[in-house]
């Protein structure tokens, strides 16, 4: 008898536990060791950077700590897939940018990933600003200046990306003017010989751009936001210069595994809104040169999907092909 009682009460209890009921106790209970937060940059990066001032104001609102781990190459895309095949627990989870989100998997002839089946949309991040930037020794004092340079030695001349977006701004601005681009994995990198002189040009983030202008080793010659930035205040926005098809706008977003959570997706993105809002988190990423703002999942996703039809869009416009 006391052995049919336990079975009669073990499959009620089973079923109990995976009902909504269970699933919400697990969101409640979440997180209940270190969160991993992958990122497909370089450190030292303007990726590395704000993701990892965004997972120190993350830790303090879960109240577990958010570890960074880098995972450079392809892309983005190594890092996108450790977290697109993750158990959908909420401890691995991916900052992803337009490059691994959109580019790689819409741009390859062998698509990685349907990035709106293989990943559950968290929050927003915010947008990176971008500047066209030239080192100092090159004589150029302008973007007509360096369009006539590189219009009068086609193929002479380097450019340096280290994401689709800087890459596309590129080729935007150059018009069909040739030019050799050389890919990286990081900014940091693509700094480095741009400072070498290996590289003439390259679109990098404000992350790195404005300490280098000041000590007077780059110039910068466009930023690619609407408005002048406040990091480099003498420094044109494309709008300013007649440059309306620079329409490229470098995001970041917070994604987990497909098959995440309701109850842990709302948690975390309640999470990551409050510490954007944090005003001591947006002060260090706006020294960044990074605007960071959340959403809830459903208007993030609906964002994704606006962003990746429109990067599209242009692609084909400007018949912008990437191997």
């Amino acid at each position: 008898m006391q052995r049919r009682t336990i079975l009669r009460w073990a499959a009620p209890i089973a079923a109990a536990l995976a009902l909504p009921h269970g699933a919400s106790w697990a969101a409640e209970a979440y997180p209940e060791k270190p969160v991993r937060l992958i990122v497909g940059f370089a450190s030292g990066g303007g990726a590395d950077a704000i993701t990892r001032i965004m997972a120190e104001g993350l830790s303090r609102q879960l109240g577990q700590q958010v570890v960074v781990e880098n995972r450079p190459g392809a892309d983005g895309v190594l890092a996108a897939q450790a977290v697109s095949g993750a158990r959908p627990d909420g401890y691995t989870l991916l900052m992803g940018t337009n490059t691994a989100m959109v580019a790689a998997p819409t741009l390859r002839p062998n698509p990685p990933y349907d990035p709106f089946k293989a990943f559950a949309p968290i929050s927003s991040a915010g947008q990176f600003s971008m500047f066209l930037v030239v080192p100092a020794s090159l004589p150029v004092k302008s973007v007509g200046d360096l369009l006539a340079m590189v219009a009068a030695r086609p193929g002479a001349y380097n450019s340096a990306s280290s994401n689709s977006a800087s890459e596309l701004a590129m080729l935007q601005l150059l018009g069909g003017r040739k030019v050799v681009n050389a890919r990286y994995k990081g900014d940091m990198q693509a700094m480095t010989d741009l400072l070498g002189g290996q590289v003439q040009m390259m679109f990098t983030t404000g992350t790195l751009a404005p300490a280098f202008v000041r000590d007077g080793r780059i110039r910068a010659l466009v930023t690619l936001q609407p408005q002048r930035s406040a990091l480099l205040p003498d420094v044109p926005s494309a709008g300013e210069l007649g440059l309306g098809k620079l329409t490229i706008t470098p995001w970041a977003g917070f994604f987990g595994p497909p098959g995440l959570p309701a109850g842990i997706t709302e948690k975390l993105s309640a999470a990551l809104q409050q510490t954007l809002k944090d005003p001591a988190v947006h002060e260090r990423l706006t020294q960044q040169g990074f605007e960071g703002y959340g959403m809830s999942p459903a208007k993030f996703a609906e964002f994704f999907r606006a962003q990746h039809d429109a990067f599209v869009s242009t692609v084909r416009e400007h018949g912008v092909s990437f191997e």
